[in-house]
């Protein structure tokens, strides 16, 4: 891509970003994008539709660079090591200001169900190649499960991080190890 076109396009992001920061997500107009990112109102459009394909395209690259970051080629299909939570975690505190923004925003549902979906893929995936327990339902397991693990990751970025990453893997690997792995009590 060209250098200016590159430079316009992350021009255009840091300033919907700053807005993100100042005010909920429906009040932003394009006007308001290409005034903060100093290009006229045409520019914003020859990279983005409107407003909420510039939210989608910036969420969709940042759980995809998530993903790329975190996940190596050996647990795409298996659940994470806890090297691999460990990466995520440290990656999530890098990226804290974008993910912090996009939890706390009024809309971050569409956030939260993105990040919901790529969840669901992976574990799925994973169910797929192993032999669950005949007594676990596979779709409440799968929603259990990342119920879990989505509510833990909001709870901790919304909270500004109040445990270390090393702290919040150790505690959700005992418990994903508890909940799923342990012997039944009977």
């Amino acid at each position: 891509m060209d250098r200016r076109i590159q430079k316009s396009r992350q021009a255009i992001i840091d300033a919907f970003m700053r807005l993100m920061s100042e005010k909920e997500f429906e009040s932003i107009t394009i006007n308001q994008i290409a005034e903060e990112a100093n290009v006229n109102r045409g520019t914003v459009y020859l990279h983005f539709k409107d407003k909420y394909d510039l939210r989608d395209q910036l969420m969709e690259a940042q759980i995809n660079q998530l993903l790329y970051e975190c996940m190596t080629e050996d647990n795409m299909v298996h659940l994470p090591s806890k090297t691999a939570l460990l990466r995520t975690f440290e990656y999530l505190e890098q990226h804290a200001s974008f993910y912090s923004l996009m939890l706390k925003s009024k809309g971050n549902t569409v956030f939260r169900n993105q990040v919901e979906t790529m969840f669901r893929q992976r574990l799925s995936e994973h169910l797929d190649s192993i032999n669950l327990d005949g007594e676990l339902n596979r779709d409440i397991t799968v929603q259990f499960l990342i119920s879990a693990a989505v509510g833990v990751l909001e709870w901790w970025i919304i909270r500004s991080m109040p445990y270390p990453a090393l702290v919040m893997v150790e505690q959700f690997w005992i418990l994903l190890n508890q909940g799923v792995g342990s012997e039944k009590s009977k």
